[in-house]
């Protein structure tokens, strides 16, 4: 019951700091998010320390590598989380723009404006950048958030809590514009996702154990994607140093990252020529690699592949491959095994680009790009709330705009309708 009343009071505050944040101007809403990343950068020294306590208990506690490497704050990221959030201030504020006004034969006009979605719930594990980044994006978007990072963020999430109420303070915003859910206690997720009355969207940032939790048990509308199993695919018609180049980036810059490639196909009529090498660089890096018969007879060290392989996201140095007979089963093999992430295609040949582009059913579809562009501040949008693989409302990195919905607007001068 205690923790019931504290989360229905984090609601509260939220909603009605909601209404603030929607109708602050643009001005104010840039002084805030100017006032957090001058105090990042002010306090980067305090945030770091705080972050080793966080990294020495979740290593005590036997956290998996992979949340290790999200949950580690070094000088650098903090400086980039600080420029992030002064690239979103300067990004064009959404709140209040109109579009598609048209005069109707009664002399109305009808049109859109875009509004803020009101208070959204994040709920994420490990990255305390997320802290700050969704902070600033709701912040700008004008929409009031509840942060509910990770336990083992407990501590640097606080910090960074502090220094965005520090900002919206000195821009003269309410503190509740962003609240940090100040408890470990895992039921306060189940609360949150259960608060209608207060919470407008969920946006849920971790694992697939926790996304497959709360699509079960949510009764708030989620931004979300399940996992991300993302795709290069080398044509027949692929620069070899281009190949190379953009399937090391992809795979092996990070291993777990939601936008890494887990999957390789390579067109039957160039594998013989690139595969091997290809296969050498990854294998050099310490990545497994799990094929097709082919791509067995092609590489010594391949193990056998699954279905289970060719769908897994495995945020791990492992990699399944597959040769196939040309772009139509690439296709194919992308929309039947993929999580409608990120793929890309690496081909010089411009109608078999464009394909790709235009029958691949992913949230985000390159040619010859590493598929780690996937990501709101590369696509420039400052930050991202995350990357949502659903069709509706919002689709692949979300920004702005995507915190944001429209209404329509009707302009007249005394019309009645006859």
């Amino acid at each position: 019951m205690e923790l019931q009343a504290y989360m229905q009071r984090v609601g509260r505050q939220a909603r009605d700091a909601s209404r603030a944040i929607a109708r602050a101007d643009s001005r104010v809403k840039n002084d805030a998010l100017r006032a957090i990343a001058s105090a990042i950068r002010r306090e980067s020294t305090a945030l770091l320390a705080a972050n080793r306590d966080d990294l020495a208990a979740a290593h005590a506690a036997g956290l998996e590598p992979v949340m290790l490497e999200r949950l580690t704050l070094s000088e650098r990221s903090v400086a980039v989380m600080a420029d992030g959030v002064e690239q979103i201030a300067a990004l064009p504020d959404p709140v209040g723009e109109i579009s598609d006004l048209k005069f109707r034969p009664s002399g109305i006009q009808v049109g859109k404006m875009r509004v803020p979605l009101g208070v959204i719930g994040i709920i994420y594990e490990a990255r305390p950048n997320v802290t700050a980044d969704a902070a600033a994006l709701c912040l700008k978007s004008g929409n009031a958030a509840i942060l509910r990072g990770g336990s083992e963020a407990i501590r640097s999430n606080r910090v960074i809590a502090a220094l965005v109420h520090e900002g919206l303070a000195l821009a003269g915003l309410p503190a509740d514009v962003v609240q940090v859910i100040d408890t470990t206690d895992r039921a306060a997720v189940g609360q949150l996702i259960t608060m209608r009355e207060y919470v407008d969207v969920i946006v849920p940032r971790g694992g697939k154990g926790l996304i497959a939790r709360l699509l079960a048990e949510s009764r708030v509308p989620m931004i979300q994607h399940l996992d991300g199993n993302c795709h290069v695919y080398v044509d027949d018609d692929a620069d070899f140093d281009k190949a190379m180049a953009i399937v090391e980036n992809s795979k092996t810059q990070r291993y777990g990252t939601c936008n890494t490639a887990e999957s390789l196909l390579v067109a039957r009529a160039a594998a013989a020529r690139l595969l091997p090498p290809i296969a050498a660089m990854l294998t050099a890096k310490g990545v497994e690699i799990r094929g097709c018969e082919e791509t067995r007879a092609l590489v010594a060290e391949a193990l056998a592949a699954t279905d289970e392989d060719y769908a897994a996201e495995f945020l791990a140095p492992i990699i399944s491959v597959k040769v196939v007979a040309g772009i139509d089963e690439a296709i194919d093999h992308i929309n039947r095994f993929g999580s409608h992430h990120t793929e890309t295609i690496v081909s010089e040949n411009y109608s078999k680009a464009l394909r790709f582009l235009r029958e691949v059913d992913s949230s985000s579809v390159m040619i010859n790009a590493s598929t780690r562009f996937a990501d709101g501040f590369e696509y420039g949008l400052g930050a991202e709330i995350g990357i949502s693989t659903d069709k509706i409302h919002a689709r692949g990195p979300v920004g702005l705009e995507g915190l944001t919905s429209q209404k329509w607007i009707v302009l007249g001068s005394g019309q009645v309708r006859r």
